[in-house]
């Protein structure tokens, strides 16, 4: 049980790895480094309503991009764990057929070995 989760463990993080790799990801954190003064005015500028129809203070506004950026991450995780785990199930999957199929060739084997000591023991 241990080792299961311990191989999970390392799974999921080396996950988060390949998505801190990821193109995407890596292209929006340098978009949004190269914004510059003029991008982040705009962004101040840029008028966002809630529903009562009042303009977002800055802070709203942030907080509203960085919840809009998690969903995007936890989406992003969401897909590579699916990814990672089919994967895992189907090597279990294969391990399993051949534990299955090295079983019945043992039991072969010891119908075998019964069959000769009873023949031994008649004689």
């Amino acid at each position: 049980m241990r080792t299961k989760t311990f191989i999970e463990l390392m799974t999921l993080s080396s996950n988060l790895y390949l998505i801190a790799k990821d193109a995407k990801v890596m292209d929006k954190i340098k978009e949004y480094s190269e914004m510059g003064k003029d991008a982040v005015n705009q962004f101040v500028k840029e008028k966002i309503t809630d529903e009562d129809g009042n303009e977002l203070e800055f802070v709203d506004k942030m907080i509203l991009k960085m919840h809009e950026a998690k969903e995007e991450l936890e989406n992003k995780i969401e897909e590579v764990v699916e990814t990672v785990y089919h994967k895992m199930n189907i090597a279990h999957t294969n391990e399993i057929e051949s534990l299955k199929e090295q079983i019945d060739s043992l039991t072969k084997q010891l119908s075998l070995a019964n069959s000769r000591l009873d023949a031994l023991e008649a004689k």
